[in-house]
């Protein structure tokens, strides 16, 4: 018989708004929820009037805890370490690289995914994008897209390619991107020189995401608003890095009001997310973390983030003045529609029992995925 689990005395918070009450979790399902009387259950968590949010979904994160996603290595200290601040399901983000190197980390990562539910698959941010705006991407790996490389790199996911990032002023983007659709992988522009004429056109035939919105493509002008404002019009999904350093905190407000509900904040974390200060790697090339911040070896060129989903949330509540309802969102069902998972990040009947029960800090307490308490909360 399936244990039941009660959370009672919680204040709730996903996209459809923020009330008291009680949640029944069964058969790893959110099964119940409601204000009233709560339901009998074999075992009762008292929330004490915490917030209750469903759990966090993560588009774009490269590694933690020392392990970079794209290294043959083992990934569980870095799902455990972005798991226990609220993160209960990830794509796996790989950087530009050969072909050949893609395959097999794409490879692993489908492996990773049929054996463990809670990793999304997989997110290429690369190679096919703009050596003008690469950021920390290798430039001896980027390429113009080819039906090919589609196909192998399809044929290497087996399922697990999720999300592929492109610069759509690239030869050949438009055919691969059709391709890719076709296939249902989500289609995000990034690393992009176009401008709003170029990356609307992507978005009219079906990119659905922007990646890191603000980062490694054009600003916004106000006679050449750029892909960032063709993003809002077409309807896309924005990802948000809220480390207090990609995006100052009063642009990332005008995001919230500019495009509600279509915010998904994301850590772009790479492997030294968790650790000391001092000199790493990604995909590669030299990396230096001081102060907060990862950057490419003597630049400022920021590579990735050591950011946590938990504390993207905090900024935006605290630093970018976003209502918690709206922040709750863009960690939770917005990124999962992005990538086809409405049966995630919500807290209503029939969802996944993914549950973070937060501190007054918007921190985790309790970690729970597909109705199963985490050994790996803090």
């Amino acid at each position: 018989m399936t244990e039941k689990i009660l959370i009672e005395d919680a204040d709730l918070i996903d996209h459809d708004g923020r009330r008291p009450g009680w949640l029944l979790l069964a058969n790893g399902l959110i099964a119940d929820s409601g204000s009233g009387p709560a339901p009998g259950a074999d075992r009762v968590i008292d929330a004490a009037g915490a917030v209750v949010t469903p759990g966090f979904v993560d588009l774009h994160n490269h590694g933690g805890a020392g392990v970079s996603f794209d290294d043959e290595a083992d990934l569980e200290p870095a799902l455990a370490f972005h798991r226990s601040h609220g993160t209960t399901r990830q794509l796996l983000s790989l950087v530009s690289a050969p072909i050949d190197r893609l395959e097999r980390s794409l490879a692993r990562i489908a492996a990773a995914t049929r054996a463990d539910p809670l990793v999304l698959g997989a997110h290429l941010e690369g190679p096919y994008l703009a050596d003008a705006r690469r950021g920390a991407h290798d430039p001896a790996a980027l390429r113009d897209p080819e039906p090919s490389d589609v196909d192998r790199l399809l044929a290497a996911g087996d399922g697990a390619l999720r999300m592929v990032t492109l610069a759509p002023e690239r030869e050949g983007s438009a055919a691969c991107q059709t391709m890719l659709q076709d296939a249902g992988v989500a289609v995000a522009v990034g690393h992009t020189d176009a401008g709003y004429d170029e990356a609307r056109a992507a978005f009219d035939r079906g990119a659905s995401i922007l990646t890191h919105a603000f980062n490694a493509m054009r600003g916004i002008g106000h006679r050449a608003p750029g892909p960032i404002i063709a993003a809002v019009d077409a309807g896309a999904v924005l990802e948000l890095i809220l480390d207090g350093i990609h995006v100052h905190p009063s642009v990332a407000g005008a995001a919230f009001r500019m495009a509600p509900g279509r915010l998904a904040l994301v850590t772009d974390a790479m492997s030294a997310t968790g650790c000391a200060e001092g000199a790493y790697a990604l995909g590669g090339l030299d990396v230096v973390v001081a102060d907060g911040s990862a950057r490419l070896a003597g630049t400022s060129t920021l590579a990735g983030s050591v950011l946590t989903q938990d504390v993207a949330l905090r900024q935006a509540i605290e630093h970018a003045g976003a209502d918690p309802v709206a922040a709750v969102t863009a960690l939770t069902a917005t990124p999962a529609r992005a990538v086809g998972r409405p049966d995630l990040g919500s807290l209503r009947a029939g969802s996944r029992a993914d549950v973070l029960i937060l501190t007054d800090e918007w921190s985790p307490a309790v970690v729970i995925a597909d109705g199963h308490r985490l050994n790996t909360v803090r």
